[in-house]
């Protein structure tokens, strides 16, 4: 046997069940609106379907366009950066070469204090030629060859013949004097050497 507080118990529970389901009627009536008003083609839309549509419309593409704008400030500041960095390359590029030269210009300081300071010639020539091979080092080390002249064939390729002489002691074509001496950097020419070429006798 039922009792009342029992019965106003499951009028209560049914009441909250109702309300409920009422509540969330609404929200399943909207989606299957806003999905029947995606299915129905724009022509048979009506003003208001229309405006809505177009109000969405618009608020996707700002959407978009302020992803597209905020893409394209970090693109700007990415080619920045990267034009900066690349500028301290350049700049610094030859700064473990100079580094290496500074020495070479310790020692030519040293030489020209101890010509003014010493009579003696030999100490002078000392000097520089310290200085020479101190240089010549720091070359080699940057990968900058000299140009081996004398002696040898005339080569075009690194070779400036800057006159010809006729001697008979050597075959024509031979290298007789370096002028100024040639370098190669990592074997690729930098500058060739300036030589006098010998000739034969007339």
């Amino acid at each position: 046997m039922i009792s009342v507080m029992d019965d106003d118990r499951v009028k209560d529970e049914a009441t909250e069940i109702s309300a409920g389901e009422t509540e969330e009627a609404p929200r399943e009536t909207a989606r299957s609106q806003d999905q029947k008003r995606e299915d129905i083609p724009l022509k048979e839309l009506t003003k208001g379907q229309l405006i809505k549509k177009v109000e969405e419309a618009e608020a996707a593409s700002q959407k978009n366009y302020d992803l597209y704008l905020r893409s394209q400030a970090e693109i700007d500041n990415l080619k920045k950066r990267y034009q900066k960095e690349q500028q301290g390359l350049v700049k610094f590029a030859n700064e473990s070469l100079v580094k290496q030269l500074l020495p070479v210009a310790d020692n030519l300081e040293k030489a020209i204090d101890h010509s003014q300071n010493e009579t003696s010639v030999d100490a002078l020539r000392e000097g520089v030629e310290l200085t020479l091979k101190a240089l010549m080092d720091v070359l080699q080390k940057a990968g900058a060859e000299t140009i081996e002249a004398v002696g040898e064939v005339f080569d075009p390729n690194f070779h400036e013949a800057v006159s010809e002489v006729a001697d008979d002691r050597v075959a024509a074509g031979t290298v007789l004097k370096d002028l100024q001496t040639g370098y190669t950097l990592n074997q690729r020419l930098l500058r060739p050497s300036m030589v006098i070429v010998s000739r034969k006798p007339a």
